[in-house]
């Protein structure tokens, strides 16, 4: 089966719901990024690593910081380099393709075989950076002004863009996206993601876990509610050979904050909340 007609139904290490498995496919079919947004922790970077392997692709990932322009993920020209050169009379300097550093998007165009392509955390950029790729992700080329040539995609990428919603996106870029919001997985699909990471883990271990995870997040005012990933961090610290098997069951349900806290809890504000629960159910 060719990798077009392939779709995505999750991976071994992976669980996707059917929701997801549908908005992977409609943004293949219309040929547009798909734009992933949810709770940090619900997988959004690892979906494209999935969606990658399952289809045996090759990723290309592009990390963005608040610093990051959408030129850089075009291309880089050295002026500074080509300067230094030319004052040592180094013949490199006729050439200026050899000052051009390609980003990752001209990696993801020039790739014989089809690849994803992950832009990560679109929403750290400023405001202006997802209007700066309209047209590349829409026409899948660009020019490059130093050398006079234009950039077409050899085969279109499949391009996922996170967003961990930190700020709004521009409208025009929205339109051009098919879009998903992750949701928060439920405790029966967060059981099976907990089977995939620990096939032998105690059934009696993981009601535990979740009473108390689940609880957590529901705390009024929590600053920052505990993600899947730190769930799965939790769990290997309570499964840790130097922890009794009812770690969990001898904690004192009065206290509000669960043994091993750290992997759960990660701002001071949050524990200070918790600790004010606890106080006030033991008066």
């Amino acid at each position: 089966m060719s990798v077009d007609k392939q779709k995505f139904v999750g991976t071994d290490e992976y669980i996707a719901t059917d929701s997801l498995k549908l908005a992977v496919q409609a943004a293949r079919t219309l040929e547009k990024p798909l734009l992933v947004k949810g709770e940090p922790g619900t997988g959004k970077t690892l979906l494209a690593e999935q969606v990658a392997a399952s289809l045996g692709l090759k990723l290309i990932t592009w990390h963005i910081k608040s610093t990051t322009k959408a030129q850089q993920g075009l291309y880089e020209y050295d002026a500074v380099s080509r300067l230094r050169d030319s004052q040592l009379g180094d013949d490199r300097v006729f050439d200026i393709a050899n000052y051009i550093k390609p980003g990752k998007l001209w990696e993801a165009f020039a790739s014989d075989e089809r690849c994803v392509l992950l832009i990560d955390e679109i929403d750290k950029a400023d405001i202006e950076f997802p209007n700066d790729l309209l047209h590349e992700l829409d026409k899948m080329s660009f020019y490059v002004y130093e050398t006079g040539e234009t950039v077409y995609a050899k085969q279109r990428p499949i391009v996922i863009i996170s967003s961990n919603n930190e700020k709004e996106l521009p409208d025009a870029f929205l339109r051009r996206c098919f879009f998903h919001y992750i949701e928060f997985p439920d405790e029966a699909t967060m059981r099976e993601i907990i089977a995939v990471h620990f096939p032998k883990i105690s059934s009696q271990l993981v009601q535990d876990a979740l009473h108390i995870f689940f609880k957590l997040r529901q705390v009024p005012g929590l600053k920052k509610p505990p993600s899947t990933s730190e769930l799965i961090d939790w769990l290997r610290l309570l499964m840790a050979d130097d922890m009794p098997d009812d770690v969990l069951r001898q904690h004192d349900r009065r206290q509000a904050i669960p043994p091993l806290y750290g992997a759960l809890i990660k701002n001071e504000q949050d524990v200070q909340l918790l600790e004010r629960l606890a106080f006030m159910t033991r008066r």
